[in-house]
C-alpha cells in the first residue's frame, strides 16, 4: 500500500505537487524557491521572504495582513530559509482549515491559494520598490538573527567548522546572510533582485489535504501567471580530496568548549551509497545507542553532548561535541577510534537492526506533518529522481553490512574546530 500518493503538474513556471490525503487535519500550501549561494545575493536573498510575507497589495500592512489570516479560521503563515547543498531555499508555508469540516461554505483552500500568489506576486510596494519602513525593519530583525547565531555557541562552531571547512565553496555562506551587506541594502536593491529571483528560481508549490486536485491546479494556473524558466541545474559532488586535517582552534569568554569535526563523506543523495551512510551515521552518532553517545559522552564522560548529522546534498558529516577544555585532546582521540571501528566493521548486526527501526521511526513521524512530508519528497525535486517513502525504506532495509564498511572507508576526516574558554581555563 502506498502511504500517499504524489501527483505532479508542470504549469507555466511554477511545479505543482498534489496530495491527496485524509491523514491531516488541515489543508497546507508549501511554496520553495531555490537558487544557487551567491556571494552578492545571498544576503538579499535571507532578507527578501520576510519582506515579502508582511505586507500585500490587498492587505498593506503586517496587522492588517495577519487579521486577514484570523478570518481564514485562524490560518498561518510562515516563511523559512535553508541551505540544500550549493543552493539557498525560500520557504512559504500556509496551514488553513479543511472547509469540509465547518459548516459555512468559505472557499478557504481558494482563498489560501490567492493570498499565497499576493504575497509572492503582488507584494506591497512604493515608488517601484519595496515599502521602505517594512525593508528597515526587516533589515533590523535579520541583524538580531545572526547576532542570535553568534550568542548561541552550538551553533557558532557549527557555522565556523562549515566557513573553516568549505572556504573557497559556496557552502560556506550562511543561511541568514552576513552583517555587514545588510546596511547596503536598499528598498530598491532589494526589488530588483525580488524581480529577478521570481523570473529565474525553480519554484515548487506543494498542497496537501483532503483537495480536490483538477480545482487545485485550475485555481494554481489562475493565481501564479509565472514566465517559463530553466529548470535548476542538479551539480554533482565534486570530490576533494583531503591532503591536510585543517585544525582551528579559537578563544572566546565562554565556559564549555565546543569540539565540532567535519568528515567529507564523498556521497550525497543521488549516489546508490546513501542509504548506507545513513545507517553509518546512525550507528556512529546520529543516535542515542551511537558509538559517539555511548563511549564518548557515556562511558568515558568526555563530552556534555556528542552526536553527529550528515548534509545529504553536500557531502558532509558533522560531528558537535561540547566538552571541557583540557579533555580536547583524548575527545578528538576517541572520536577518530569511533570512526575507525566504523570502517573496520566493529559493529554488530544488532546495531544495525536497531539503526535501521529508528530510522524506519523517525522517517514515519516526519511525514506525520505535511511539512515533513514536503521536506522527505523535495530532495527528489533537487536530484532529479523519483524516489517514494516506501522505496527509501526498503532501501535503507537492504543496507548490509558490507555497504556499512564501503562508505565508512570512502570518509576523510577534514576539519577539526574547538572554540574554547580564553586563557586555557
Amino acid at each position: 500500500m502506498k502511504l500517499l500518493n504524489e501527483e505532479k503538474h508542470s504549469l507555466s513556471g511554477v511545479n505543482v505537487h498534489t496530495i491527496e490525503t485524509t491523514k491531516y487535519k488541515t489543508n497546507t500550501l508549501i511554496l520553495k524557491m531555490t537558487a544557487p549561494l551567491k556571494e552578492d545575493t545571498f544576503t538579499l536573498r535571507a532578507l527578501l521572504p520576510y519582506v515579502l510575507q508582511s505586507a500585500t497589495e490587498t492587505h498593506p500592512s503586517a496587522t492588517k495582513l495577519r487579521a486577514y489570516l484570523d478570518e481564514l479560521y485562524g490560518a498561518t503563515l510562515q516563511v523559512d530559509l535553508t541551505k540544500k547543498g550549493e543552493n539557498q531555499e525560500i520557504t512559504f508555508r500556509i496551514d488553513i482549515a479543511n472547509e469540509k469540516y465547518l459548516k459555512d461554505s468559505t472557499p478557504l483552500l481558494k482563498k489560501a491559494i490567492t493570498l499565497l500568489s499576493e504575497v509572492l506576486l503582488k507584494p506591497a510596494t512604493e515608488n517601484g520598490a519595496f515599502v521602505k519602513s517594512t525593508v528597515d525593519k526587516e533589515k533590523r530583525a535579520l541583524r538580531q538573527r545572526i547576532q542570535a547565531v553568534f550568542d548561541d555557541k552550538m551553533r557558532y562552531s557549527n557555522l565556523r567548522l562549515v566557513e573553516e571547512m568549505c572556504k573557497e565553496e559556496p557552502y560556506r555562506l550562511h543561511v541568514n546572510g552576513r552583517i555587514e551587506d545588510i546596511e547596503g541594502i536598499t528598498p530598491e536593491i532589494l526589488h530588483n533582485y525580488y524581480q529577478e529571483a521570481l523570473n529565474k528560481d525553480d519554484i515548487h508549490l506543494y498542497i496537501i489535504g483532503d483537495i480536490d486536485v483538477s480545482d487545485v491546479v485550475a485555481t494554481v494556473k489562475n493565481e501564479f501567471p509565472l514566465n517559463e524558466r530553466e529548470r535548476l541545474a542538479h551539480d554533482p559532488l565534486v570530490h576533494k580530496k583531503v591532503s591536510d586535517v585543517n585544525e582551528v582552534i579559537e578563544e572566546q569568554d565562554i565556559k564549555q568548549g565546543k569540539l565540532n569535526i567535519g568528515y567529507r563523506t564523498n556521497v550525497t543523495y543521488s549516489d546508490k551509497q546513501y542509504f548506507a551512510l545513513q545507517v553509518f551515521n546512525g550507528i556512529f552518532g546520529g543516535f542515542s545507542h551511537s558509538k559517539l553517545f555511548i563511549n564518548v559522552r557515556e562511558k568515558a564522560s568526555l563530552a556534555y553532548y556528542a552526536a553527529s548529522r550528515v548534509e545529504s546534498h553536500k557531502g558532509l558529516l558533522m560531528v558537535m561535541s561540547g566538552i571541557e577544555v583540557n579533555k580536547y585532546d583524548q575527545a578528538v582521540t576517541i572520536i577518530k577510534e569511533q570512526m575507525e571501528a566504523m570502517k573496520k566493521g566493529d559493529f554488530t548486526d544488532e546495531e544495525v537492526a536497531q539503526t535501521k527501526a529508528v530510522i524506519h521511526n523517525q522517517l514515519l513521524e516526519t511525514v506525520d506533518t505535511a511539512r515533513g512530508l514536503v521536506e522527505i519528497m523535495y530532495h527528489n525535486e533537487l536530484t532529479n529522481q523519483d524516489i517514494s517513502i516506501e522505496e527509501y525504506l526498503k532501501r535503507i532495509d537492504a543496507v548490509s553490512k558490507q555497504e556499512i564498511i564501503k562508505v565508512a572507508e570512502g570518509i576523510d576526516l577534514d576539519t577539526i574546530y574547538f572554540l574554547r574558554g580564553t586563557g586555557g581555563e
